[in-house]
């Protein structure tokens, strides 16, 4: 064997091969089967032998997020503190790209009155996101149509049906909707349920500065045990857009343009 080895050797071209890309993906929170979402988004992050991924169930790695290519999370009731809030802020501005999906726009407190809040304790942490969840109500089928069909995101993507949380969203500055649905129904159980209906966002680009966020509200899932210590056994296995194709469709859309980050 000569001294020309396949890690790097005189006769490696390394020039060629694709950029390392590191990713940090924030998986946590509540009332969410995480167990099955971390697996599946890894399963796709790992498509791509040249992204690198470090998982934390929270905000606060905030050397990671500094040193991140790219961010993808799928939380519930994670909120970032103020310092981790900045450092998203500043990384953003700086040409960052985030996939945030579902819950991650979440801020919930249960009332005296049984009723769920969603208390404004993020702003920062909300106008980057580009929404605040308000409400939604109970799971059931609904249509998801296409907002922008000349988007590469959802270019060919046909309108579809999914049963899943239909999210009743607060908006935060200029959205570039390319998903969305509307609902007649109001939120159940939630304190700003009345004013739910309408024309709601299902995925948006948010930019900010050289980077941007793409949010995408679908992908619930909850197992038999996610709503301890509220409810000890929950009687069903829901994967709600999860089992539909056009979802890993949107996912693996969704990964390669935050990879691709020299591209609008």
């Amino acid at each position: 064997m000569s001294g020309e080895g396949a890690y790097g050797g005189q006769g490696a071209h390394v020039d060629q091969h694709p950029p390392r890309i590191d990713c940090v993906f924030i998986c946590g929170g509540v009332w969410h089967d995480m167990d099955f979402a971390r697996l599946e988004l890894l399963k796709l992050l790992a498509e791509d032998q040249s992204v690198r991924t470090r998982v934390f169930e929270d905000y606060e790695n905030l050397d990671a997020i500094r040193k991140a290519d790219i961010i993808i999370t799928y939380t519930c009731d994670v909120t970032p503190s103020l310092a981790a809030q900045e450092v998203l802020r500043d990384w953003l501005a700086a040409g960052g790209r985030w996939y945030a999906l579902h819950g991650t726009n979440s801020v919930l407190r249960l009332l005296e009155n049984g009723l769920w809040d969603a208390p404004r304790w993020a702003p920062l942490m909300m106008d980057m996101l580009g929404s605040q969840f308000v409400s939604h109500p109970p799971i059931a089928p609904y249509k998801v149509t296409v907002a922008d069909p000349s988007h590469p995101l959802v270019e060919g993507i046909e309108p579809f049906e999914t049963t899943d949380e239909l999210y009743h969203l607060e908006k935060h500055g200029e959205l570039h909707v390319l998903l969305e649905t509307e609902c007649s129904e109001e939120g159940t159980g939630f304190v700003e349920a009345a004013d739910a209906p309408g024309v709601h966002p299902v995925m948006y680009i948010k930019r900010h500065g050289k980077g941007a966020v793409l949010y995408n509200t679908l992908g619930h899932c909850r197992g038999h045990y996610d709503l301890q210590p509220m409810l000890d056994w929950w009687p069903t296995v829901d994967r709600c857009a999860w089992e539909l194709p056009v979802f890993y469709d949107l996912l693996r859309r969704g990964i390669a343009w935050i990879k691709d980050r020299e591209k609008a």
